[in-house]
């Protein structure tokens, strides 16, 4: 896996400083408490750091110290020595389990699909070019992927929508900003979807099917430029008003600013009508890394701390609704199906590799 997505070891930055996601507790001190170590993408960074994430698993016996890092590039981390990996996606997960010869399946807590983030402006004008709508009775807001990949096949521009003229951010070539497909899960996913899109919506499970998606992969990456490792580099790069009208993002990003309350701005969350989830998979190497995996899992109190951070619980497919309940600017679908979001399968590890070479120009 190294080799087909080509990082290397110069790129891994353990995720930067490690930090400690739990003090000793004072006072009675409880279970006996062992430390876990593990590396985990940004997205779950700041659910750990929650103050009651760290109670509640030290009620429960651990104490979680982890790095962070693309989910890609996790397989370059020490993770033969650590208690747990914790990528974004099942794929990369499944790779270190195979590469640490881990019996035991991955385990998938939770989960986050991939949205659209446009500003309120930006959605009315793909409302009124066809590419986007809204429900009236719910708020949510969907996003034509067909129709939008059959622009950027015709190299389309934004001028050439009706009303786009009359927004100065509005300009060039129509695409999405994306994290970089070799390093980050998003932006693999995001390539998986394409590509089933593309292959008339059937999932791409052949050389001759990877070869036919080349040109239209390797074009919407080739636009963006140099793409970051990280999902939280181009979500805050949005909510700055910097770069470009489309991003995608996890759904999850969008939610916990909301749920708790701090400003979105004018933010417009689009969920493509055929999308695809980040299944947040951790494999546990060890007793006390299967211990956290199977917590965060189970654990009811941390199934509802997750979805306050945006996440949706596997074992709990109310949580993420209640915690987006009424909300409008921007609106939240409680559940994806009756809100007419469809889901792409997710290729197998070497089919995506392929994909992503593809699209990477290689």
């Amino acid at each position: 896996m190294k080799r087909v997505f080509g990082v290397v070891a110069a790129l891994v930055l353990l995720g930067g400083v490690a930090f400690a996601l739990l003090r000793s507790p004072g006072g009675d001190p409880g279970p006996k408490v062992v430390t876990v170590t593990g590396v985990i993408g940004s997205e779950k960074r700041d659910f750990f750091k929650d103050p009651a994430v760290i109670a509640e698993l030290a009620a429960q016996g651990l104490k979680v110290e982890a790095q962070t890092t693309g989910s890609w590039l996790m397989s370059e981390s020490k993770v033969d020595q650590l208690d747990f990996t914790f990528p974004a996606s099942l794929s990369p997960a499944e790779a270190i389990r195979k590469q640490l010869q881990v019996k035991d399946a991955p385990i998938r807590p939770f989960y986050s699909p991939l949205v659209v983030l446009a500003h309120q402006s930006t959605a009315k004008v793909l409302a009124r070019n066809g590419l986007a709508s809204q429900d009236q009775n719910s708020r949510v807001w969907t996003f034509k992927m067909d129709e939008y990949l059959t622009l950027v096949k015709a190299g389309r521009k934004w001028e050439e929508l009706a009303g786009a003229k009359d927004e100065s951010d509005l300009s060039g070539s129509i695409f999405m900003t994306t994290t970089d497909p070799a390093e980050s899960s998003s932006g693999a996913l995001y390539i998986a979807l394409v590509s089933y899109l593309l292959n008339n919506h059937q999932v791409v499970s052949n050389d001759t099917e990877v070869q036919q998606t080349r040109g239209v992969l390797q074009t919407l990456t080739a636009k963006q430029g140099i793409q970051k490792s990280s999902s939280d580099e181009p979500f805050r790069d949005f909510l700055s008003n910097v770069g470009n009208p489309l991003v995608l993002a996890y759904e999850s990003q969008a939610a916990q600013l909301t749920v708790e309350g701090k400003s979105t701005g004018d933010m417009v969350v689009l969920y493509p009508d055929t999308t695809i989830s980040s299944d947040h998979t951790i494999v546990g190497r060890t007793e006390a890394g299967q211990k956290l995996a199977n917590l965060l899992r189970d654990n009811e109190r941390l199934r509802k701390l997750e979805a306050t951070y945006g996440f949706r619980p596997q074992s709990d497919p109310k949580a993420f609704g209640l915690q987006t309940a009424g909300r409008e600017n921007p609106a939240f679908a409680a559940e994806l199906a009756p809100a007419g979001v469809k889901q792409a399968p997710v290729p197998e590890s070497a089919v995506l590799a392929k994909l992503v070479d593809a699209a990477k120009g290689k």
